[in-house]
């Protein structure tokens, strides 16, 4: 998972969901991986009202529940994730069907000031991953997709397709991102010049050294 991805689109009835979705003209992330420490440094850029904003943060991997957090240690708020890679998404979606490598458990409904609880769930295709909120809330259920690139393949988006149409959804519900709304380019490009610049100074200080 580790790298840039983008959100495509999602769908759902809920008011919160719907409403944040249609806020949000195009986002993307970096996810990076510390394996040593459990920890996931996010930086994502939402464009917003023509706006680009920006949020990096630290998650903490939980792997006992498989889970990931943004709050305080040990809180199930966050990230379920619910399937390997080479199980269908529908399966996968369902909760049926195809054994999953660990069990669909039900987490403790998160508190008021806790992170929502979503189920992170990796498709056959490492190209693209969707999370799901609420999946056995047919008024709330939410799913939305992501992938290593700002378009997708209509194959690629036919997942999104088969998933909300099995949880009840209907394709003219999803909400699209733009990535020609982007607004995000060249905050990203000057973040990438100053990791750059400071991955470059440790080595000229050794050189002089």
């Amino acid at each position: 998972l580790s790298g840039k991805w983008f959100y495509i689109a999602g769908a759902s009835r809920n008011p919160e969901f719907k409403e944040a979705a249609k806020t949000f003209q195009a986002a993307f992330f970096y996810f990076a991986l510390n394996h040593t420490e459990d920890t996931i440094e996010l930086r994502q850029y939402l464009t917003v009202g023509n706006h680009c904003v920006y949020e990096s943060s630290i998650l903490n991997v939980h792997r006992e529940n498989k889970t990931i957090s943004k709050r305080g240690e040990g809180q199930p708020s966050g990230t379920q994730l619910l399937c390997g890679r080479g199980r269908t998404v529908l399966a996968c979606a369902m909760g049926t069907t195809v054994p999953c490598p660990w069990s669909h458990q039900s987490l403790p409904p998160p508190e008021k000031d806790k992170e929502r609880v979503a189920s992170m769930i990796l498709t056959a295709d490492p190209k693209i991953y969707m999370l799901a909120q609420d999946l056995d809330d047919e008024q709330n259920v939410a799913l939305s997709l992501y992938a290593d690139k700002p378009e997708v393949t209509q194959e690629q988006l036919k997942v999104l397709h088969v998933a909300i149409e099995c949880k009840g959804l209907d394709k003219s519900e999803i909400i699209y991102a733009d990535v020609k709304k982007d607004q995000c380019g060249p905050l990203e490009k000057q973040h990438e010049e100053e990791r750059k610049k400071t991955n470059e100074e440790p080595q000229e200080d050794a050189e002089q050294g």
